[in-house]
């Protein structure tokens, strides 16, 4: 018996991978965050399956699930939104039950920021404009943000954000990006990307709250903040650089007369 923790990625059925839905199909126990997945998801599961949504239960109850069915002898999935290497509470849920002595393993899944910028056409990393990506949460009723890891921090580097957790906060988090990116930095909010409900919208750092606002979104939302989302004339990669294919020397001289980045 093994509890399988599957990235269910935005929350929809066909963004899942083959070894997400092998796993579930031989599942007799799924747990899933009904309030983000739509319900398509769990017709991959087995027509007997005990299907219980944890949205309204705690850590306590959830281990407690799995336990039981670990002494049952039956295989459980545990499906997490997005990815779940990413906000989906996997460390503490293993280490409790590592201490129980239940094995378990990860697949993993579509971020919800990757499906979002797959959605609206657009790389997140665009040479000299953006090369990193951050992925990080607003705070609010929360555990604290580490020290160092300040919105501020991370805007400063004019990276992409990828806000999660944030969209209650956004007219707030808007103004604060602005002091960095300005407020003409263009900006998305992605609502159940991938589902039927879905719904993008696209503004600036000066107008994407009064949208979000205007739709009542309150949550399973990702933001995206930054310059990439709007590149125009940028330079192309070295990557696939007739340069690079010339060789180092042909590259050297092109670099030295301004003319490779």
């Amino acid at each position: 018996m093994t509890v399988h923790f599957i990235g269910a990625g935005p929350g929809a059925a066909d963004l899942l991978t083959l070894r997400a839905t092998r796993l579930l199909a031989q599942s007799r126990l799924c747990l899933y965050a009904g309030s983000y997945l739509d319900a398509a998801v769990l017709e991959h599961c087995p027509d007997d399956a005990r299907l219980v949504d944890t949205q309204d239960l705690d850590l306590d109850a959830i281990v407690a699930e799995v336990v039981a069915a670990h002494g049952r002898g039956e295989d459980v999935a545990r499906l997490c939104s997005g990815d779940p290497s990413v906000y989906s509470a996997l460390a503490e849920q293993t280490r409790r039950l590592d201490a129980a002595g239940v094995p378990w393993d990860v697949t993993p899944g579509v971020a919800a920021y990757a499906a979002t910028a797959a959605r609206i056409g657009r790389e997140l990393t665009v040479p000299e404009i953006a090369q990193s990506v951050v992925l990080t949460r607003a705070q609010r009723d929360s555990t604290a943000m580490p020290t160092g890891e300040s919105l501020e921090a991370f805007a400063a580097t004019g990276a992409t954000l990828a806000l999660h957790l944030a969209v209650r906060r956004v007219r707030e988090l808007a103004q604060r990006c602005a002091v960095h990116y300005g407020e003409d930095c263009p900006a998305v909010v992605a609502y159940r990307v991938e589902q039927p409900e879905e719904l993008v919208l696209h503004g600036t750092l000066a107008d994407i709250a009064d949208q979000v606002e205007a739709h009542d979104i309150r949550q399973a939302a990702v933001v995206l903040v930054g310059w990439a989302l709007r590149a125009e004339g940028f330079v192309e990669s070295h990557l696939y650089s007739r340069l690079r294919a010339a060789g180092p020397s042909a590259a050297a001289r092109a670099a030295e007369d301004g003319g490779l980045r």
